[in-house]
C-alpha cells in the first residue's frame, strides 16, 4: 500500500526529472506570458500543464516522448492564442474577459455585481485589505481579468475638493 518497488520509485524520479527539464526550457523560450495568470485562459493553460506533468510523472503507460510531446503541444498553443490575441480584437475578445466596475464613484453596481456573481461582503473585504473601511473614499471597485479585485480611491484632487466645500 505504501510502497510498490524501487523500479517505480526510479522511474519517478527519471521521468520526472527530465520532464520538469524540459517543461523549464520550453517556457523559458515561450517567454513569461506562457504562466502568467493574467486571466482565465492563462490559468486554465497553467493548470493543464500541471496536470499533464503529474500524469506524465505516475502513468506508467506514458512514455516520456508522449508526455514532452503533450507538454509542448500546450505551450505552443498557449503561444499561438497570446499571439494571436495581441494582434486580433477578435481573438482577444474570444479567450480574453473585461475588467468589470462593481463600485462606482462610492455606489455599488447591483447589476453587474449580480452579472459577476461578486457578493458586496466579497467588495468589502476587498475594500479592508485594501486599507479601506468604507466606500467613502473610494472612486471604484474593479473585479480584473484575473479575478482579483482593484480598489481604487477617489484621488487627493477629489479628498481636497470635497474637504474644501464642506467648511
Amino acid at each position: 500500500m505504501l510502497f510498490d518497488n524501487w523500479e517505480n520509485l526510479l522511474r519517478i524520479l527519471l521521468i520526472g526529472g527530465a520532464a520538469y527539464v524540459a517543461l523549464v526550457f520550453m517556457l523559458r523560450i515561450s517567454g513569461k506570458r506562457t504562466l502568467s495568470k493574467m486571466n482565465a485562459f492563462d490559468l486554465v493553460v497553467t493548470v493543464a500543464l500541471g496536470s499533464t506533468l503529474a500524469t506524465v510523472l505516475l502513468d506508467r503507460s506514458i512514455p516520456l516522448a508522449d508526455g514532452v510531446l503533450a507538454l509542448s503541444l500546450l505551450v505552443a498553443l498557449q503561444y499561438v492564442i497570446t499571439w494571436g490575441s495581441v494582434r486580433s480584437q477578435w481573438l482577444q475578445k474570444l479567450v480574453k474577459s473585461q475588467p468589470s466596475v462593481l463600485v462606482e464613484k462610492g455606489s455599488y453596481r447591483d447589476e453587474a455585481m449580480r452579472i459577476q456573481r461578486v457578493t458586496r461582503e466579497e467588495v468589502e473585504a476587498a475594500l479592508r485589505q485594501h486599507g479601506h473601511s468604507s466606500l467613502d473614499s473610494i472612486d471604484r471597485v474593479v473585479l480584473e481579468t484575473d479575478g482579483s479585485l482593484s480598489v481604487i480611491p477617489k484621488s487627493d484632487r477629489h479628498q481636497s475638493r470635497r474637504r474644501a466645500w464642506s467648511h
